[in-house]
Formats: C-alpha cells, structure tokens, sequence
C-alpha cells in the first residue's frame, strides 16, 4: 500500500534517511533533524513531498521524497525523486516499484512530463531496477555541486 506521508512519519521518514545515507557510504553527511523534514514537508510553505510503502501488516516498508522541477524546453513541471528507499529486509517485495508508479501516475494526471533521479554509480541492484521499468540512463549530464565553504565563498 502507497500513501501520502502524514506529520506522524517524520520520525520514520527521518529514521530511513540516515539508514539510505549509511547504504550509500555517506552517514556523516546526512545532517538533516526532524524539525527541518517536518517544516519541509508540512510547514506553511512545503518544498517537498513523501509518499510511505506499507506492508500488508502495516509496518513501514520505504518511502519515495520528492518535489517539482521545471522544464524550460517543455514548459512544465516534472517530479525530482530526491529519495527512494525501501528497507533492506522487505525488498523484493514491489514496494520500490509500487512507489515509482505513484509517482509516475502523480506525473500522468498532472501533464508533468518527467519524473528524474539520480543513482549512485556503483548501485548496480538500483540501476538494474530503474532499467527494468524502462527508465533510461542521462549520460550525457554530469552533475555538479556547490556545498559549503564553496557555496559560502560564491554566494558572499
């Protein structure tokens, strides 16, 4: 089962972001606090977006946190995927899929005409899976970052 995320699941969304950051070999960047998930998600202005996988049992399998982007060249939104996680001992089990195509039905109903994401290079099991839902590779982009002393330096 997909549902929206509720202000309840800030602790679980929090919890399975730090466990995403540890898969990706980067703990000790992963900084964000409940309070600014919460804020982000739910505050007066939301700038993202949560979406929870259950089991049939109710327990919380992952979820899938996203906001919009536009497109310049299509003149319209599209959906950023900023996380998709489903937790090690329930995968296999359709839930990354299942949030995928809620957010691809989001999209359909929308008229928003991309739905993006970034994958780790050595991530081969996510690769294989975003290739088995017909999802193709943007190798011609390299992604760049200002984060911060560069970004502090640039924007000063």
């Amino acid at each position: 089962m997909i549902r929206t995320a509720t202000p309840d699941d800030v602790p679980v969304i929090h919890e399975m972001v730090r466990e995403l950051a540890q898969y990706e070999k980067a703990l000790h960047e992963a900084n964000a606090t409940e309070g600014q998930l919460r804020e982000a998600l739910f505050g007066e202005r939301p700038a993202a977006f949560a979406h929870i996988a259950q089991t049939d049992a109710g327990e919380v399998a992952g979820f899938a946190l996203w906001f919009l982007n536009f497109s310049t060249w299509r003149g319209v939104h599209g959906i950023y995927l900023e996380d998709l996680y489903v937790r090690p001992q329930l995968r296999g089990g359709g839930h990354g899929k299942a949030l995928l195509t809620e957010l691809a039905r989001i999209c359909v109903a929308r008229g928003y005409e991309r739905l993006e994401w970034s994958v780790l290079n050595w991530n081969e099991p996510s690769i294989r899976f975003y290739e088995s839902l017909g999802a193709k590779p943007q190798d011609e982009w390299t992604v760049y970052r200002l984060t911060d002393g560069a970004l502090a330096t640039l924007g000063s």
